[in-house]
C-alpha cells in the first residue's frame, strides 16, 4: 500500500525520484544525530515551507502541529537504492494526491502504474492520508479483502 509515497525499482533513489518537488535542497534544516554515520544528518522540513508545500490542503493549525512534529530523514537516505521491491512479487495499491507538490503526480502515477498497482486518485496534496482518510482506509480495506 502506497499513499503518496515513492515506489522505487532496484536501484533507484529517493534523490533520483524527487526531481520536480517543491522540496530542494535548501528546504532543510540538518541536524546531527548521535551514532550516525559521519557527515550524515538528519532532515527537517523548515517548518514555513511544511503549509505551501508538504501540508497543503490542511488547517493552517495542523499544519503548524505537522511542522512542529515532523519527523526527519536522513540526507543519506536519498542516495541509498533499495533492494528488490516487493511490488515485483506481491500486489499493490496506490493513493496518489492529484495536487501532491512534493512527489509531483506525474511522477506518483508513473510509478504506480511501474508496479502494477491499483491505482485510486484523490484531490488532495501529499498528505492525503491526513485529508482523505476515509478514502484511504477504504482503499487499504479493498487491498486487504483482494489479499486476505
Amino acid at each position: 500500500m502506497y499513499v503518496d509515497a515513492f515506489i522505487p525499482d532496484q536501484g533507484d533513489t529517493i534523490g533520483k525520484l524527487a526531481s520536480g518537488s517543491c522540496l530542494g535542497s535548501d528546504s532543510f534544516n540538518p541536524v546531527p544525530y548521535p551514532g550516525g554515520p559521519p557527515g550524515d544528518v538528519d532532515l527537517y522540513i523548515k517548518p514555513n515551507l511544511v503549509p505551501g508545500c508538504f501540508a497543503t490542503g490542511l488547517p493552517a493549525s495542523q499544519a503548524a502541529l505537522i511542522a512542529a512534529t515532523q519527523r526527519p530523514l536522513t540526507a543519506s537516505a536519498f542516495g541509498e537504492p533499495p533492494g528488490p521491491p516487493a511490488w515485483k512479487t506481491i500486489p499493490s495499491w496506490a493513493v496518489i494526491g492529484t495536487g501532491d507538490q512534493v512527489i509531483p503526480p506525474a511522477e506518483l502515477t508513473f510509478m504506480a502504474q511501474r508496479a502494477g498497482a491499483h491505482i485510486t486518485d484523490v484531490n488532495a496534496g501529499h498528505l492525503s492520508l491526513i485529508s482523505k482518510a476515509p478514502v484511504v482506509t477504504r482503499v487499504i480495506l479493498e487491498a486487504v479483502d483482494a489479499t486476505g
